[in-house]
Parts: structure tokens; C-alpha cells; sequence
């Protein structure tokens, strides 16, 4: 299994944020989040799904089952939707049907 501390660790430090603030956002103490980056300790689920939401990823992505990403899109219109799949498809150089 992927380790769930590095991941984490990765995730907080592209956003630019130290233990101490992702502890504030999270409802948590620093010392739970160094415990979570060092795999000394496993948040709760309901922490799990927190960290997934705040980061942009998907559960599955923390705990090392699935390497991609997902993209928030809530608040969109259907339009604004398709355009951004438009776009990854071009930036992956597949078409839609593929």
C-alpha cells in the first residue's frame, strides 16, 4: 500500500500549508497531523473524506488504490462542465469517444 503520510505530506505542502493550518482547517491538533504524516496513526473516516474534499482527491487516491485526481465541479453550469472534460481530453490528445 502507498503511504498514506507521504501523500498527505505532498498534498499539504502543494497547497502551501503548514501542520499547524491544516490542522485548524481540519478540526484537528498539529500533533494528529504529524501523526497521520509520519503513518504512526489513521484518521477516522469521517477525517479521511475531509482530507480527500480539502485536497481535491479522491479517497481511493489517499490510501494509494487509484494515482489519479479528481476535479471539482461543483457550482458549474452543465456547459462550463463540458468544456473542462473538452479540455483534458485535448490535453491528453484523446478524443471524447476514446
Amino acid at each position: 500500500m502507498v503511504d498514506f503520510g507521504m501523500r498527505l505530506k505532498t498534498l499539504r505542502e502543494a497547497k502551501k500549508l503548514n501542520q499547524s493550518q491544516l490542522a485548524e482547517r481540519m478540526g484537528v491538533t498539529k500533533s494528529m497531523i504529524s501523526a497521520y504524516e509520519n503513518s504512526i496513526r489513521m484518521p477516522s473516516y469521517n477525517v479521511l473524506i475531509r482530507f480527500a474534499g480539502l485536497f481535491g482527491v479522491s479517497v481511493d487516491y489517499l490510501l494509494g488504490v487509484d494515482r489519479g485526481e479528481v476535479i471539482n465541479v461543483s457550482g458549474l453550469t452543465e456547459r462550463q462542465r463540458e468544456i473542462v472534460v473538452e479540455l483534458i481530453y485535448e490535453f491528453k490528445g484523446q478524443n471524447k469517444e476514446q
